[in-house]
């Protein structure tokens, strides 16, 4: 039982920084593809909840670094910026387990100061598509790949 518990903390935990992350572990720890999905989702949730509830205090700091900074005007925050006016929320929440990772992805929406509601709702709806999509690939098209490195 506590190796179980080991095994669903470390596939929760590293979904928490990449969503591509839990699915991987999740197929080394021969979990099933409905416990990987939810693990996966939960882990990427569960950063985003996080760095919403500290956003204020996040997206202040964020402010005066970059108020300091004469290179706010990057070609990565170029993109960012065009992608929020182009889709907004939903598209900066649908690529954030593929472009921007969940702390990444949380940043960005935090910091274009989203109401907290609206954020959980569209990343929820994003974390569990991403899970399927990243978990359903790996334990479908990458098993032998994934083996080939754990053997």
């Amino acid at each position: 039982m506590q190796e179980l518990l080991y095994k669903y903390l470390i596939v929760y935990s590293s979904s928490m920084l990449k969503a591509a992350f839990g699915p991987i572990m999740g197929l080394v720890f021969e979990l099933s593809i409905l416990e990987t999905i939810l693990l996966t989702a939960a882990g990427i949730m569960s950063t985003v909840i996080l760095i919403t509830y500290i956003g204020a205090g996040l997206r202040k700091k964020l402010i005066e670094k970059f108020a300091k900074n004469k290179k706010r005007f990057t070609k990565k925050n170029r993109k960012i910026v065009s992608i929020w006016r182009k889709y907004g929320l939903l598209g900066i929440t649908f690529l954030t387990p593929v472009l921007f990772s969940p702390p990444g992805g949380a940043i960005i929406v935090v910091s274009f100061g989203e109401k907290n509601k609206k954020i959980f709702t569209y990343m929820l709806f994003s974390s569990l598509f991403w899970a399927t999509v990243h978990t359903g690939f790996y334990f479908y098209l990458g098993r032998e790949f994934v083996h080939q490195f754990i053997e």
